[in-house]
């Protein structure tokens, strides 16, 4: 199944914060942790000089699906390039860190970074996470 991306850039004097709407799984981490700049609720939902450009950065670094990214400074790298990371979240997705080449039913294929992928088997946007553990109150460690 092929997801349309969804690209948004939002710039700003420091940093030019990008969201990629079909790669979220609403950890809801952004806004929680800096209302001033994801603010949820109000549109546009970035304020991408409601912060240091610093600060905005460190909290994007902690985006645990890749969704938002910036540019305006280099992102440190969280792994040597080839390497694949993955973690398994509780109750939750497994996050992968890097790279991954995926080969589809029609056989196209993409390159995603980073992608969150589902555990739970009842996202609509498989095999990528979309959040509906929550939902559906899926367990596991």
């Amino acid at each position: 199944m092929n997801i349309k991306p969804t690209k948004r850039e939002y710039p700003g004097d420091e940093v030019t914060i990008i969201w990629q709407a079909h790669k979220c799984i609403h950890s809801e981490k952004c806004w929680r942790n800096l209302g001033e700049v994801f603010r949820y609720g109000q549109k546009p939902w970035v304020d991408p000089n409601g912060g240091s450009g610093e600060v905005i950065r460190k909290q994007i670094d902690q985006c645990p699906s890749g969704a938002l990214s910036y540019v305006g400074q280099e992102k440190a790298e969280l792994v040597s390039e080839g390497d694949l990371h993955a973690t398994l979240v509780p109750n939750g997705p497994i996050i992968v860190k890097g790279a991954i080449k995926f080969t589809h039913p029609d056989g196209s294929s993409s390159i995603e970074e980073n992608p969150v992928l589902c555990r739970c088997g009842a996202s609509a946007k498989k095999p990528f996470c979309d959040g509906s553990h929550k939902k559906i109150g899926f367990e596991a460690s």
